[in-house]
Parts: structure tokens; sequence; C-alpha cells
């Protein structure tokens, strides 16, 4: 694999502060591979670039503004005085489920506990597509702290917008909660499937629910994160060979079907290989997952080759994503207003949105001992779960 560049100031790949109405990068109809203008910028005289664990007194979205003439008084620092509070290193993860309470469970609880699956599965069952997409896109923006960010914790970000602080050295721990809560989401989703022992009829239900779910993520919402991990969930082994019940599928909800498979897995696709995104007015949280595996590889888990791992287009995707990232690190504050706009006037289900918050997700597949366990181990393990229920549903067909 090549090695991904330095996000030095002197090295990042071009990106230019759009307009609320353009999208992040154009799409390539004509191309099979993704461009960027990859002019060098020039080096700061200071030495200062974007990978420094204590920036200056300006952030490096401010550096990019003075440069463009456009920079606006930042309201944490004209609150501080002119002072400079340096970024805090977080080492713990924001998810505590030892200390996770929920009124859906016992204080202690086994993993995959029968009646905690079963009320799972009526919420999911009751609560609207776009009802669900909501609760999620909430849950996800305040896990990447693009909503409700105190003061307190811009502070400790040196930053004001998580998506800045997600591509800063000492963001690391929020990535890994962002992998961590993409990967639970998948699995808890994938669970909902293949832990359905009834008929065929029920699972390919179930299947067009959460397919339902995934287009208000991606067209309603513009929540690219949520969207990622439900098709993620969609596209895991151990749900794509369940052949009898994609058929019925296609049989019983042609529509969903026909979106899945010639709008939403296309669509999927063109964002992982750099070829498409989304208008940046309909955005709440962009496709943050390839910057996540690029600078967190160690931590990814999961089957398949990503585009960036391919030769022939390898280094191009790389270049691409890490270009969009240095487009996304600017543009928070959009990231934020399109997410409050969308979910003005949302009243939430406490119970509903619990089914959507990585603690309770981690005790209910993990048990309240098991979620403690590293994250590389708890993964493995369950994946072996997962195709031990799969092949209970649908028994492989051995050859002759």
């Amino acid at each position: 694999m090549v090695s991904p560049p330095s996000l030095s100031r002197g090295s990042e790949t071009a990106g230019t502060l759009l307009s609320p109405n353009s999208t992040l990068n154009t799409p390539c109809n004509d191309r099979s591979q993704p461009h960027l203008n990859l002019d060098p910028l020039p080096t700061d005289e200071d030495g200062s670039c974007y990978t420094e664990l204590y920036p200056g007194p300006q952030s490096y979205v401010e550096r990019l503004r003075v440069e463009e003439g456009s920079l606006g008084i930042d309201p944490l620092r004209a609150e501080d005085r002119g002072f400079y509070f340096s970024p805090s290193v977080e080492t713990v993860s924001s998810f505590k489920p030892n200390r996770y309470q929920s009124p859906l469970m016992p204080k202690e609880n086994k993993p995959l506990e029968v009646g905690i699956l079963r009320r799972v599965k009526e919420l999911l069952s009751e609560v609207d597509p776009r009802t669900a997409a909501k609760h999620i896109t909430k849950a996800d923006c305040m896990v990447a702290r693009i909503l409700e960010v105190t003061p307190e914790v811009q502070r400790m970000m040196g930053v004001s917008s998580g998506m800045e602080f997600l591509t800063l050295p000492h963001g690391q721990q929020m990535r890994l909660d962002l992998l961590e809560r993409l990967q639970t989401m998948s699995i808890m989703l994938a669970v909902d499937v293949l832990g359905c022992t009834g008929t065929t009829e029920e699972r390919a239900g179930l299947l067009h629910k959460i397919i339902q779910i995934a287009a208000e993520l991606k067209s309603t919402m513009g929540n690219m994160f949520g969207f990622t991990a439900v098709m993620r969930a969609l596209e895991l082994p151990q749900v794509s060979r369940l052949e009898q019940t994609w058929t019925v599928l296609r049989q019983r909800h042609t529509e969903g079907a026909i979106l899945y498979e010639k709008t939403l897995r296309p669509f999927m696709k063109s964002l992982n290989d750099g070829r498409e995104s989304c208008p940046l007015s309909n955005t709440s949280f962009p496709h943050v997952l390839p910057l996540l595996s690029l600078l967190e590889k160690s931590m990814v888990v999961g089957e398949g080759t990503e585009p960036w791992e391919v030769a022939e287009a390898g280094v191009d995707v790389v270049m691409f994503h890490l270009g969009a990232a240095r487009t996304i690190a600017q543009l928070g504050g959009i990231y934020r207003s399109n997410a409050e706009s969308k979910l003005q006037g949302f009243q939430g289900q406490a119970e509903v949105l619990e089914l959507f918050l990585t603690d309770f997700q981690m005790r209910l597949l993990w048990g309240s001992r098991g979620a403690e366990e590293s994250q590389v181990l708890r993964h493995a393990k369950f994946d072996q779960v997962l195709t031990a229920l799969s092949n209970r549903l649908e028994p492989p067909v051995r050859p002759r």
C-alpha cells in the first residue's frame, strides 16, 4: 500500500472554500479516476504546518482565511481576550458502556439477550424510516461534535469544529470513536436481520426498512456517515449471502430492491472511489470514512480491499480524499447550520434514540463485561457470531 502523503501545508492538495450551493468536488462523469488540482501551496514562513500538535494562536482554517482576506472574528478567541489555550490530547473514549444505564436493559446484561433484542426489533419495526434517520443523525452529529459543542469543548479541541478536529493529530481519539460507532451500528443492524428467525418474508421486510433508512440518511438528512454505516450493514457478507431473503425482497418490495441495487450501492461506491460527492447545501455530515481509514488503518475492521489500496488508482483516490479532508475542515460551520436546519423542531423519542447510541449498542452486542474488551478483539469475535447466525438461516450449499 502506498503511504499516504503528509498533511503538511506544503503538500496538501488544493481545496477551495465552496459556496453552499456547490459540491465538495464536481463528479467526474467522464473520468474513471478522481482528479484534483495538485499545485503545491507555499509553506508558512514560521514553519507551522497542519500536523503540529500545538498549533499557533490561529487555527489552520483561520490562517487560510487570512490568506484569502476574509478573516472574521472567532467568538471563542474574542471571549478569551487574546489568550490562547493549548488543546488537550484526549486518550479516553467518549463511550462509557460500563457506566451506561438504560430503561431498555438491566444494569448488567449478557451479550445478545433475547428480551432486549425483541424490544429492539419492535422499536425498529414501529418507527418510520425518516424518524429513524433523524435520530441517527442527531446521535452522529453529537459524537462528531457538529452539534451542541460548548466553548469548553472548543478550548479542549483547540478549534471550533469537530470536522476540523478529526483531521488533526490530537483528534485521534475522536477518529477512533467514530470508527467504533460506524462499525457497531453496522453490526447491530445486521444482527437485527440475522437474528430474525421468523419467515423469510419477515427478514425481507427488515431489509426493506433498513434500505429506506439508508435512503433517508442520504437524501433527506445529508448524513453520509450514517448512510455509510447502514450500507455497511447491508453489504456485510453474512447479510449479502442470504439469497432467499434477497429474492423475496425483489419480489415483495421491488421498489426498495431497485433503489438499493441501482442507486444506493453505486452511489456508495462512487463516494469511496472519489468520483462523486453530495451537494454542500444538503450535507449535515460529510463522507469521512476514507479519511478515518487512512489515518487509523490499524483500527479498521472489515473484509475487502479499499479503493485506495488498488494499484491502478490507489494514489489518485488517496489524494482525492486528503484534498476533500482539507475542504471538510473548513466547512464545519456550514455542516452545523445544515444539521440544525434539518433537525429543527425535531422531538426525539427517548427509547428510539437509545437504539442508536453507541453505548447501548456496545452493551447489547457484547454485554456489560465484554463491552470493555479491546475493539479489535470484540469485532473479530463477533464476526464469527454473525457467520453462525447467517449459516443457521440459510445453510451454505456444500459442493458435491
